[in-house]
């Protein structure tokens, strides 16, 4: 059994908007006596659209304009020759401060509407840095080489960083670092921009740069070596200069171990890479390509081992939906039919947070769903225990009731998929914990990943199975 899928994904971040088609092949995996399990066999990038600056209306610029956006989608589509109703499956993803816009969710709901049937995920800083890591193969070269890699997205606004250890995500950080952060004119080079933090660097330091001055690679330097310094304070190779917490949106990584190997994705990575030489250093209208080349002559490039991304600047939109089918196991627990429950996004847990701190690991992987102070419903996967003792199950069972808290204190379901046969048990051990007051899923036998979104059907063989789609970010490789 074999079928083609027609894949896109859109991504609308701060500084760029971009759509790639995708054409997927996805193929059963099982033998002819099993349930099928579908898998993707192989993905082939089909079409890969101009990269616009992303459209924004007013002064303050606090809203996306609309009507652009779906023209150029409209424009895209018709260059691809692609029609709406040829599409299978894809993912509407916002990034970086366009997630911030006031009308951001409303434009990402319409877009879904308008150009197919999507998953649609509002990504905050953290969640962003896990997509656009996967997309630059970081977490795949972990894996393979054993090994940690950090990797620093950076784009217009914000440098986003995740670190990967044996391909398990380990931590996330964010910091108001990007190449638009000071704009220029492209052709006078006179500044028109600087962002509010930088204007505070400026003053506080009395460098001799301000809007309509003519910017230079000397008078944009001082600048441009602090947001060198924050990055390479981020990942462990300085103490964090006086100038680090500010320019952290949220907070920094944590991870404590030393890592060896970085790599770079973003519109600045073109430069890092030096994939082609810039005689304009602003022909972008901003100090970009200057940033990537200081970085280029950084620790962070001296010091650590530089793996060549997979993709750069389409490191987010490279992940576009899919649809996986499988069944769940048989051994479940649902205390209440509100199915189908459509598009969560998953939460996993990696089998070294499982066995370490599962209740804290959650607990701070649950603050990466948040979005300006709103919190979004997941499901959490973990691979769960081989044939645990009943004592087992009850410490899974509080270990994850004390992670899911901010969930539950929102009035969000609880909602754990583990891979081992292992759902009856805890699912009635969470049920009993709660005292039988909130509504508890606890489904087994499906695999998930970081990124993933799922779909849950309603219950079908006398109730004994639950359908669920497994709605996969494919990053192509």
């Amino acid at each position: 059994m074999k079928e083609e899928l027609l894949s896109v994904g859109i991504d609308l971040g701060t500084s760029t908007t971009q759509l790639i088609f995708s054409k997927l092949i996805v193929e059963n995996m099982a033998s002819s006596y099993t349930v099928p399990r579908m898998v993707i066999a192989d993905k082939q990038i089909k079409y890969k659209s101009e990269i616009y600056f992303t459209p924004l209306l007013g002064e303050s610029q606090n809203r996306i304009d609309f009507e652009k956006i779906r023209d150029i989608v409209e424009a895209e589509y018709k260059k691809a020759g692609i029609r709406k109703e040829q599409i299978d499956t894809g993912a509407v993803i916002i990034t970086g401060e366009t997630a911030r816009k006031e009308n951001a969710r409303e434009v990402v709901n319409a877009l879904g509407d308008f150009a197919g049937d999507f998953v649609v995920a509002t990504a905050g800083p953290d969640l962003e840095s896990v997509i656009s890591g996967k997309g630059a193969g970081a977490d795949e070269y972990s894996k393979e080489h054993h090994t940690t890699v950090v990797n620093i997205d950076i784009g217009g606004g914000t440098s986003n960083l995740a670190v990967f250890q044996r391909g398990d995500t380990c931590d996330t950080g964010c910091l108001d670092i990007g190449g638009r952060l000071i704009k220029a004119d492209a052709d006078t080079h006179r500044i028109t921009y600087i962002a509010p933090k930088l204007q505070e660097i400026i003053q506080m330091e009395h460098l001799p740069l301000a809007v309509g001055d003519t910017a230079t690679e000397a008078n944009v330097a001082p600048v441009i070596a602090i947001m060198v310094s924050a990055l390479e304070a981020s990942v462990g190779l300085k103490p964090q200069g006086k100038y680090y917490q500010l320019l952290v949106t949220h907070r920094g990584i944590e991870f404590k171990e030393p890592i060896p190997c970085i790599s770079f994705s973003g519109g600045v990575a073109e430069a890092v890479y030096q994939s082609r030489k810039f005689e304009d250093k602003f022909c972008y209208g901003d100090i970009g390509i200057l940033l990537g080349e200081a970085i280029a002559r950084s620790e962070l490039c001296r010091r650590m081992k530089v793996i060549e991304s997979r993709e750069r600047i389409r490191a987010t939109v490279v992940g576009a939906g899919s649809h996986t089918t499988e069944i769940s196991g048989s051994t479940i627990t649902y205390t209440k039919d509100t199915f189908p429950v459509k598009n969560l996004p998953v939460l996993k847990i990696s089998p070294r947070e499982e066995q370490e701190n599962l209740g804290e690991s959650l607990r701070k992987k649950i603050e990466w769903f948040e979005v300006e102070d709103s919190l979004q419903p997941v499901a959490v996967a973990l691979t769960g225990a081989e044939n645990p003792t009943f004592a087992e199950v009850q410490t899974y069972a509080g270990e994850l009731l004390l992670g899911m808290k901010a969930l539950m204190e929102r009035g969000l379901p609880v909602i754990v998929i583990v891979e081992r046969d292992m759902a009856k048990v805890l699912g009635q051990s969470m049920y009993a914990l709660l005292g039988y007051g909130k509504d508890v899923v606890c489904l087994d036998g499906v695999r998930l990943q970081e990124g993933d979104y799922i779909d849950i059907g309603r219950p079908i063989a006398q109730g004994s199975v639950l359908p669920v789609v497994v709605k996969t970010l494919v990053f192509h490789s």
